[in-house]
Order: C-alpha cells, then structure tokens, then sequence
C-alpha cells in the first residue's frame, strides 16, 4: 500500500476511469516523457497503486536517454520563482510545492543557485534535478554543487533517479490532488 493512496487503489481507480486522451494528460504531468506517457497509458487497467508504480519504474529505465531529457526539460530551475515557461504550466503549482524549501531562502542561496544553475545547464545540457520535496533551499544549493563534479554519464544517471523519485510523488498525489 502507498502511503497516499489509502486502500492501495487511489491512483489506479482514477487513472483507469479516464478516457485516453485524459489518461496521457495526467501522465504527462507526472512525466514529460511522450514514450513514458504512452506506456503508461498501454499498460491499463492497472490492479492497484502498487502495479502502477512499478510500471513507472520499469518503463523509466527502460527509455533512452533522449526520453530523460525530454522529461527533464520541463522542469523549472530550482529556486526560478518567476517561472512562466510553457512547458511548466501544467505541473506550475506542483512545482512550486516540491521546491517549497526555496519560499524562505534569502536573496544570497537563490543567487547561489542562480549561478549552479546555469552552470549545471551549461555542463550537462540539462536543468538540475532533485526530489525537492520536504529539502531547504541550502540542502538543494549543497547537492547542485556536489553534483557540478560528477561525471557527464554518472550525473545524467543521477538526475534520472531523482526524477524516478519526482514521478512516484507525482503519482500518489495525482488522485489526491488532480
């Protein structure tokens, strides 16, 4: 049983009475990957919360890195408070909560991260990932700057992962908060 789902059937009553098109709209909230969101919506029905999490996972790691990017992509920076890039618009106030430990950080952590942001970007081609949720603004600053070290093939493994993580949460909180 998922710790947001109650009986264990949350996620899988709601995602199963979808039509198609609804279905792949709320997948994609959950993950920007258009392979990820069309192999989830192939896989229904779904018998529980359990089974839809597991095929979360399998079909993550089982796309290609371009895919990754793809659901990288439309992700906000860590800390952009003015973020109004469209491809943001559909997870904005998701977002917003997953990245609440920035709301209190003073003007000196968000230009730290300003800063590793682009750096990252620069590096690695891709906006820096990390499961935000319940983390303060310092814990994020902290882990963009370990990660600025690894290498290119390892760091793109790491933010996958954390996406992995973003995509769980999603998940669990789609038949809650819809």
């Amino acid at each position: 049983m998922t710790r947001a789902t109650g009986d264990g059937k949350r996620i899988a009553r709601y995602l199963n009475a979808l039509s198609e098109p609804e279905v792949q709209a709320q997948l994609h909230r959950c993950c920007a990957s258009h392979r990820w969101v069309k192999a989830m919506a192939a896989g229904r029905p779904y018998d529980d919360d359990g089974a839809i999490l597991a095929a979360a996972d399998r079909s993550w790691w089982a796309l290609a890195p371009d895919d990754w990017r793809e659901a990288f992509a439309a992700h906000p920076r860590i800390g952009d408070r003015g973020a109004t890039d469209p491809r943001h618009a559909s997870t904005r106030d998701w977002s917003r909560a997953e990245q609440a430990g920035t709301a209190a950080a003073d003007a000196a952590t968000l230009a730290a991260l300003a800063d590793g942001n682009r750096m990252y970007e620069e590096r690695f081609g891709h906006v820096f990932l990390i499961a935000a949720a319940g983390r303060t603004a310092q814990e994020m600053l902290a882990a963009l700057r370990r990660r600025l070290h690894n290498d290119p093939a390892v760091e793109l493994r790491e933010a996958a992962a954390a996406h992995a993580t973003i995509i769980r949460l999603r998940l669990e909180r789609l038949a809650v908060h819809p």
